[in-house]
């Protein structure tokens, strides 16, 4: 692709205020924090089913410095004048997990955006979803826009039984879930194989570990050959690394999901 020789420059996004309105455990491992208030009049939606958040924290002392975190939204309320972003709850790690467990409501906390960058394509014949427990705000976000006829499957990894979610879908969308207690790399791409292909051009949205998602990059280019514009494939942690961590990698290999377009 060539390259224009002029620059443009995209404008920042604003930063908005938010008050914790409630927060409710969907799960063991994961907890839906409800945001309000008047900061809400400032959100403007967008149409993806992937909108995403920039969440404003600061680091514990003596180290205190501002960080971001990156969070699907899950719902945009209207009538309530809220939104909904879910957070995957392992313990004390993280930031932003130990934060969403025990933040009250009344408290406040910033974010920039939304962005966003998959819809469900009405053409396509049918869609298929993999990911794991950070992947399902998308997922259920995006089942809750398909059309009623819609026909798909939704294959979603989780580390045991506890963690299986009711999810609302079209009749014709099948839910799998895939317990991997053990947190084999490959679980979710054999799951992948495992499923009846059905016929008619598919639609993809594939997101969460990132070596899990490298599993399934060879399973959607190699072994069923499909286009890059068939398939939104991206990384949302790795297992192992710190946030801080995981972000300075995408700009090495090991990092790179796909190679450059």
């Amino acid at each position: 692709m060539a390259l224009s020789s002029r620059t443009t420059t995209r404008a920042p996004r604003p930063t908005i205020e938010f008050t914790v309105l409630e927060t409710t455990w969907l799960n063991p491992h994961l907890v839906r924090v409800r945001l309000g208030g008047p900061g809400f009049a400032q959100f403007q939606n967008r149409p993806e089913t992937d909108k995403y958040v920039k969440l404003k924290f600061t680091t514990p002392k003596p180290e205190s410095h501002p960080v971001t975190r990156t969070y699907t939204v899950r719902r945009v309320d209207q009538a309530a004048q809220a939104i909904d972003v879910d957070f995957v709850i392992h313990g004390d790690e993280g930031l932003a997990g130990p934060w969403a467990a025990t933040v009250k409501p009344g408290a406040t906390i910033s974010l920039m955006g939304p962005g966003g960058g998959y819809s469900p394509d009405p053409e396509a014949d049918w869609h298929l979803f993999a990911g794991d427990l950070s992947a399902v705000p998308a997922i259920a976000a995006t089942l809750d826009a398909l059309p009623a006829h819609a026909q798909g499957t939704a294959v979603i990894e989780v580390d045991t039984e506890s963690d299986i979610l009711d999810l609302e879908h079209p009749a014709g969308v099948d839910l799998v879930w895939v317990r991997n207690p053990d947190h084999q790399v490959g679980a979710l791409a054999d799951a992948v194989r495992a499923l009846d292909w059905r016929d008619g051009r598919v639609q993809v949205f594939a997101h969460g570990e990132r070596e899990a998602m490298k599993e399934l990059r060879r399973v959607f280019f190699d072994e069923r050959s499909l286009e890059r514009g068939q398939v939104s494939l991206s990384g949302y942690w790795a297992r192992g690394r710190t946030e801080d961590r995981f972000q300075a990698e995408k700009r090495e290999p090991i990092g790179q999901i796909l190679p450059p377009a």
